[in-house]
């Protein structure tokens, strides 16, 4: 586990690393490019580069943890990539049903993986385990459909990076919305009408609304203000 930088969490748990693109948003990874310089570095948990790899040590990490966190599953991977095991993630939210003081957001671009899996009934939720899914534009929307069939408590959805608008959403049964703009070398230009129209659909369905940056080639000075203010949100009681 590492402290995070990611302004809608506290830390980081990656009992898996790797993936592969499977949609527009995945362009310009960060995890794949994080994998890369800690591979070049010689980091052992990095060894396989950015293929799928198991850390079965990890498992034990959250029992460790002392005082309540709030915690990214897998920022350096996806849970329900096809490679994974279907007992190995089991084994992930059986840790998370153990820890109930933590708080652990699971974000996914597979969600059609992930509502065969619940529908199945091999997953098993707690109110602790807040469950996302990204959306980066229109074309992905049928992820939020497959998220609202999941028995997960708190659903959420990452519009990160946001590279389209995203309008007349169906926020029936979602709890709250990350958007975000791209950041790196050659990030895609987000409108900001886009940020403000996703705002009023947050606003008008009662969801909360977390606006996590502009991004660009420099995304500390574009910083996080909406229209003079810095929305983060929270679900639930954290608000």
């Amino acid at each position: 586990m590492s402290k995070s930088s990611i302004e809608w969490t506290e830390m980081t748990w990656n009992p898996t690393t790797g993936c592969d693109k499977i949609s527009s948003g995945c362009k310009f990874c960060y995890a794949e490019i994080m994998s890369r310089r800690l591979y070049a570095m010689g980091v052992k948990k990095y060894e396989n580069n950015f293929k799928i790899t198991i850390h079965e040590d990890e498992l034990q990490k959250p029992y460790e943890w002392r005082k309540p966190k709030i915690v990214f599953v897998n920022s350096m991977s996806d849970l329900f990539h096809k490679s994974v095991p279907i007992q190995f993630i089991q084994r992930v939210f059986k840790v998370m049903n153990e820890n109930p003081k933590h708080i652990f957001q699971v974000l996914t671009k597979r969600a059609d993986i992930l509502a065969s899996y619940d529908k199945k009934g091999i997953l098993s939720w707690s109110d602790n385990i807040w469950m996302g899914v990204s959306v980066e534009s229109k074309t992905f929307s049928n992820r939020i459909e497959l998220l609202r069939k999941t028995n997960a408590k708190i659903k959420f959805l990452s519009c990160e990076p946001l590279i389209g608008p995203l309008e007349n959403l169906n926020l029936s049964e979602i709890d709250w919305v990350i958007v975000g703009g791209e950041s790196g070398r050659r990030p895609r230009r987000m409108n900001r009408e886009w940020v403000i129209d996703i705002k009023a659909q947050c606003e008008e369905n009662n969801v909360s609304f977390f606006f996590k940056q502009w991004g660009g080639t420099n995304k500390k000075k574009a910083g996080r203000l909406l229209e003079g203010k810095i929305y983060s949100e929270m679900p639930g009681e954290i608000n």
